[in-house]
């Protein structure tokens, strides 16, 4: 019985990844192809996707490489590019703090779209094992993109490939996850909060330095009006675990 729980968990985590998937096979393809452009094969570009496992990151990535970048530099554009997953980690110390073992990797794996569906309590509703679910999540997710940029690399070692373009179906996935967010539930005060707060910071510091005030506009806004919003709510600050009994964590 308790193996069959375990299996509709992973199932349901399985059903929940696919419209990352259909993003993440496309994205990563593009990310394989330009790495194979510079030289690399698939095992470097499979290896990347493993241990780096950063989109945009590794879209920058390959130019850095290309061109010989020292550690400082990319130490810091690593930073820059990547700096909203500080207040996604720190947004998620309360959902995964009985994670156990698999809090590091789940941690690792917080993509932009893992962290979307994570943070809808929809998404995990009827699940045995909140934390079984949110690995398998996140596992899912990451063989999606290894998988892409396996392909990519592979098909950009054997023939030419136009590429332009192709790096906006990461936005458009995620525009898809929040749109559908937005319809589930009815308290739009963190998703507002989020839209506004953007749009400001954009038409003051400009498209190439707005990210990390946003961020921090939204982080601030979004602390005082935290008792205020319900835990359905989808924003980085109020991505608090829902109040239910769940099984064992092991699998």
């Amino acid at each position: 019985m308790k193996k069959t729980e375990n299996n509709k968990d992973i199932i349901r985590a399985f059903r929940i990844s696919l419209p990352v998937m259909a993003g993440y096979l496309v994205l990563g393809m593009g990310f394989g192809i330009m790495f194979s452009t510079k030289g690399y094969g698939e095992g470097w570009a499979a290896l990347s996707s493993l241990l780096v496992y950063a989109g945009s990151l590794q879209y920058v990535m390959v130019d850095l490489i290309a061109k010989g970048a020292s550690l400082m530099t990319v130490a810091v554009t690593a930073l820059m590019v990547n700096a909203r997953h500080l207040f996604y980690g720190i947004s998620m110390i309360e959902r995964y703090k009985g994670a156990g073992w698999k809090k590091p990797y789940l941690m690792f794996a917080l993509t932009d779209e893992t962290y979307s569906l994570v943070c809808s309590d929809v998404t995990s509703n009827g699940v045995k094992d909140r934390y079984r679910f949110y690995f398998f999540l996140s596992l899912f997710n990451q063989c999606y993109w290894i998988a892409g940029s396996l392909l990519g690399a592979f098909i950009g070692g054997v023939m030419e490939f136009n590429s332009e373009g192709i790096d906006f179906v990461l936005t458009a996935l995620f525009v898809t996850i929040f749109t559908e967010q937005w319809m589930s539930t009815k308290n739009h005060k963190a998703a507002v909060t989020g839209i506004l707060s953007s749009a400001i910071c954009l038409f003051i510091f400009g498209a190439d330095k707005f990210l990390i005030p946003a961020m921090i506009c939204i982080a601030v806004i979004m602390t005082i009006l935290r008792s205020k919003l319900d835990e359905n709510t989808v924003a980085p600050a109020s991505c608090e675990p829902e109040k239910q009994e769940v099984g064992d964590s092991e699998f």
